[in-house]
């Protein structure tokens, strides 16, 4: 306990922010936020509640998942289609002469 040696710990609040859980959420909130839920719903509306929510998590991730499907199809649409433009044009040009 004695002088200004450099063996003492200080306050970090990176080290401390690694603890938590992804998107900065703490442990202790998410047990808070569970037994509000808990006292709000009941025990018994927490499996039709969960299921519910479980099944709009499904729906978001499938049309985020046909977006993205949908996307890459046109990009690659867009990428078979510009050397047969360009091949045409050359061949046009050919003829012509």
């Amino acid at each position: 306990m004695g002088g200004g040696g450099g063996d003492a710990r200080t306050y970090n609040p990176v080290e401390v922010n690694e603890k938590h859980m992804p998107l900065n959420i703490h442990p202790l909130f998410l047990v808070v936020l569970l037994a509000i839920v808990l006292i709000i719903f009941g025990p018994g509306k927490l499996p039709e509640l969960g299921g519910a929510i479980g099944r709009g998590i499904k729906e978001f991730r499938k049309a985020t998942t046909e977006l993205t499907d949908e996307v890459k199809n046109a990009a690659s649409e867009k990428k078979d289609e510009a050397p047969v433009a360009a091949t045409e044009t050359k061949v046009e040009t050919e003829k012509k002469s």
